[in-house]
């Protein structure tokens, strides 16, 4: 593990930092972003001179963490350089691919069932929309036509714009107090996403605890989300998911194939890997999905 004495940023350092976290707060970044920025680049000047971009980018390259944090480092000198008119090329690390988790929809209802009323809303809401945790914080009063049960969201992570999203009856019902006596330009849910995941972490170890059950413990935020996407793939083509979603590229919907097996459905999938046995399939009433990267083509068909 590459290691060095840390020292505390200097006062130049600490009023550079503090100059560019002004910029983004004015440039509209989020507080998620802003405190992201200020961690890294505190972290880095504790560790490096951020003047010399030599030292700083051998750091990054040989500090013993993941791609993704790697990533998040190199975006927060990125804006140190520019502000500071340092020229370099700064690196792009690829994060891993994180594995899909996918609980079961009882263990879902657990936390939906155990939550405070606010949090209970959230997660019914990213269950049956599969919307980001930010994509909720971002929620405005007119994004949500309680009439129609319509949620329209702006979507986040530079995603793909995404059309209505509809919810439940029962969904519209919790929504309600969040939205009475609230102008339409109005944040339905003031809270940041950082206490939003505590909040919820918080509520996943005391049910773990209470339950005598650490599968819980596994359970992410993302994970009502992951649901959803599989929910949907179970009924609808893969590219109309897809704009539900609000994701760039087929194949990021399309890790969510091989999971619908895993939850309560009123399919059966099939693989082919020839024409015969597509031919036997479609023979079978089988419905074509997908083909996937290794060009396998995965098939469907109701029990």
């Amino acid at each position: 593990m590459f290691k060095r004495k840390q020292i505390q940023p200097t006062t130049e350092a600490s009023s550079r930092i503090a100059y560019i976290l002004y910029g983004l707060q004015n440039s509209g970044k989020s507080n998620d972003t802003i405190k992201s920025v200020n961690k890294a680049l505190t972290f880095l000047a504790r560790n490096c001179d951020l003047n010399q971009p030599k030292e700083v980018l051998n750091f990054i390259a040989k500090h013993n963490v993941t791609k993704g944090t790697k990533q998040s480092y190199c975006y927060a000198y990125g804006k140190y350089c520019k502000q500071n008119n340092i020229k370099t090329k700064i690196p792009f690390y690829q994060p891993e691919p994180k594995p899909i988790k996918l609980p079961t929809k009882e263990k879902l209802l657990i936390f939906i069932t155990n939550a405070s009323k606010r949090l209970s809303t959230k997660l019914t809401l990213s269950m049956e929309t599969g919307l980001r945790p930010i994509e909720i914080h971002n929620l405005k009063v007119k994004d949500i036509d309680l009439e129609q049960k319509l949620i329209y969201p702006t979507t986040a992570k530079h995603g793909a714009p995404r059309p209505p999203l509809k919810i439940s009856n029962q969904l519209k019902e919790m929504l309600t107090p969040y939205t009475t006596n609230k102008t339409q330009n109005q944040i339905v849910f003031p809270q940041t996403t950082a206490q939003y995941g505590k909040n919820f972490r918080h509520l996943r170890n005391r049910l773990a605890k209470k339950l005598k059950d650490q599968t819980l413990k596994s359970i992410r935020l993302y994970d009502f989300r992951h649901y959803f996407c599989t929910r949907k793939l179970i009924d609808l083509p893969t590219y109309n998911v897809m704009q539900l979603m609000g994701h760039k590229r087929l194949e990021t919907t399309q890790r969510y194939m091989h999971y619908i097996e895993l939850i309560e459905k009123d399919y059966i999938s099939a693989e082919a890997n020839t024409k015969q046995e597509a031919r036997q399939l479609i023979d079978q009433n089988y419905e074509y999905v997908l083909t996937t990267p290794d060009g396998t083509m995965l098939f469907k068909k109701r029990k």
